[in-house]
């Protein structure tokens, strides 16, 4: 087949040509940003899954949403170590500024952008390299107190009550909320709280590893009241089929049962790897038909190449004591396990590898879908720590 027209997208965050299985999640975020934009309460969203779910995919498909019913919006992705304060100062400033230009900029519109001043206080801020200022004072008496809680209420506040004078509404968007800290993520819950007990036209859209539900009813006991928690897991058949087959007849060529039937099994249905292995499985093909030859074909070279990049950038990000953990826990076999059998194919006691858990839990190797339980956060990652451990990988 002609690899220039090969219809699949195997990138990080990158839509894929047919967005199945996902309606659900996209019709809950588009009724509340119509509900947000006419003055109605209506929840954020926490987007949660495992990683090549579509989380990224998502927000991206929410904010294009968001542009095209009139909002303002903003994407921003977390990272370990991330400080949320230096997170939200450009996300702020672009959309404070963007107010400011609009036929109906208000008094409350300056009043925002000085808050955000006394916001940013000392703190250096670059963007590109070279190092920026609003140009403005201060507005003396809020989010200037040095408390995170009580300052990002402030300015969140502010950038709600500029939009609503503005008539724009604003979406914050947010991906791998998961790597905040609890003090943090707590501040940015308080800090939605007030925007609808004030019923201002500002929503945020996050998403994160399965934990942070748990992380978000920890900061702050009502989260739940503020959020809706979506979860994605993998596509079932029907959906995996589809999310195949679609784009290949688009472009007038065919894929056999059989060759879907390996492919769905090979990748579980998650839709990161159904990507990997239907652009593979393209580019293998010699005729107009993708045959179960060309799908087996595709799961060597897939995972030849996800080896290579996909899981060994992830790997190689641990110590050799947190690889000895991934080995043990994958060992025992697909899913969640017991930290204790973890503990005891590893010969210790559970307590002295908590320091080792947490750690791979906080780099987002692995997560605790509830207690005494841990599951690896990248799909099929168990498949290659057993191959990397019998010298295959």
């Amino acid at each position: 087949m002609d690899k220039n027209i090969n219809p699949f997208n195997p990138g990080a965050g990158v839509s894929p040509p047919e967005l199945a299985g996902r309606a659900d999640v996209l019709e809950t975020a588009q009724t509340a940003l119509e509900r947000i934009k006419r003055g109605r309460h209506a929840k954020s969203l926490l987007i949660l899954g495992l990683r090549g779910v579509g989380k990224t995919v998502l927000l991206n498909q929410i904010r294009e949403r968001a542009l095209g019913t009139g909002y303002l919006a903003e994407l921003q992705e977390a990272h370990d170590g991330t400080d949320l304060k230096q997170l939200l100062i450009p996300v702020l400033r672009r959309l404070l500024l963007r107010l400011d230009r609009t036929r109906h900029a208000v008094e409350s519109v300056k009043k925002g952008i000085r808050v955000l001043r006394s916001f940013i206080g000392n703190v250096t801020v670059s963007v590109s390299g070279s190092e920026w200022t609003l140009g403005v004072d201060p507005e003396l008496g809020y989010a200037d107190s040095g408390i995170l809680d009580d300052d990002l209420r402030d300015i969140l506040l502010a950038t709600g009550e500029a939009a609503r004078d503005a008539k724009v509404p604003v979406a914050i968007l947010i991906d791998e909320l998961q790597y905040l800290g609890k003090d943090e993520l707590g501040a940015l819950i308080r800090g939605m709280h007030a925007i609808n007990q004030a019923g201002l036209p500002l929503v945020l859209f996050g998403a994160g590893l399965p934990q942070l539900a748990g992380q978000a009813g920890d900061a702050k006991s009502y989260a739940e009241r503020l959020f809706d928690f979506p979860r994605l897991d993998a596509l079932k058949p029907s959906d995996a089929f589809k999310a195949i087959r679609d784009p290949v007849e688009q472009e007038g060529s065919h894929i056999t049962d059989e060759a879907l039937d390996e492919i769905y099994a090979r990748t579980r249905g998650y839709p990161y790897f159904l990507q990997e292995w239907g652009y593979t499985a393209w580019n293998l093909a010699q005729g107009d038909t993708i045959t179960l030859a060309d799908a087996r074909s595709a799961t060597t070279e897939s995972i030849r190449k996800l080896d290579e990049s996909f899981f060994r950038v992830r790997y190689d990000r641990t110590t050799p004591a947190e690889r000895e953990y991934m080995r043990c826990l994958a060992e025992l076999g697909e899913g969640s396990q017991r930290s204790s059998d973890v503990a005891a194919a590893m010969n210790r006691p559970a307590t002295s590898l908590g320091p080792v858990r947490d750690s791979l839990i906080k780099k987002g190797m692995i997560f605790s879908p509830e207690y005494g339980l841990i599951a690896f956060t990248v799909p099929l990652f168990d498949e290659f720590m057993r191959r990397t451990s019998s010298g295959e990988g």
